[in-house]
């Protein structure tokens, strides 16, 4: 093996170990910050995402520097498939997280435009009728809160279709990303 060759491989390793663990990560823990309602970590996690996603092509490229044109190689083009299937595949994440992150920008807003009016309407009333007011809404069958819980954005439903979605790809991805290790170790 030359100089060039080594140096190849240590780039797409070095590409592999780099890249590959903080995109995983990112694209696994995104379902639990959108079940939390994070929408700051939601759209951090949205951009390491896009940013590694694109950083996995030089895995790619290196790797298809050091095959040299000797694709007939089956293990070769089974892992080069997988690659562009995973990376298919992360584009899709890539939608739901941004997709993940408008809802919960927007389910925020709608709630603290719900919340608003009503916190407006409490602090502008004397402390003595605030409190009759409190107990008042108290004693009804339906509080004004409890009607904003039955929404699906009160209950923590926003966004259920993403956060599964991405739940699914991304163990997929991991799972192609292991496929392709083994292949690479077996034959390389």
């Amino acid at each position: 093996m030359s100089t060039s060759d080594r140096l190849l491989l240590l780039l797409h390793i070095g590409f592999a170990i780099f890249t590959l663990g903080p995109l995983t990560a990112a694209t696994m823990s995104t379902p639990r910050y959108i079940r939390k309602r994070n929408v700051v970590v939601v759209r951090y996690l949205h951009r390491t995402t896009q940013i590694y996603g694109v950083a996995t092509l030089g895995i790619f490229l290196f790797g298809l520097a050091l095959a040299k044109g000797d694709l007939a190689q089956v293990w070769l083009s089974v892992s080069m498939t997988l690659f562009v299937v995973a990376l298919v595949l992360l584009l899709i994440v890539e939608r739901d997280q941004r997709k993940a992150s408008h809802l919960l920008e927007t389910a925020a807003a709608a709630g603290a435009a719900a919340a608003g009016p009503a916190a407006a309407a409490s602090a502008t009333r004397p402390e003595g009728e605030a409190e009759k007011a409190r107990e008042e809404d108290a004693g009804k069958d339906v509080p004004a809160a409890g009607q904003a819980a039955a929404t699906p954005a009160a209950r923590g439903d926003v966004a259920q279709v993403e956060r599964g979605r991405i739940a699914a790809m991304s163990g997929v991805v991991a799972l192609i990303w292991l496929v392709i290790l083994v292949l690479m170790v077996w034959n390389g």
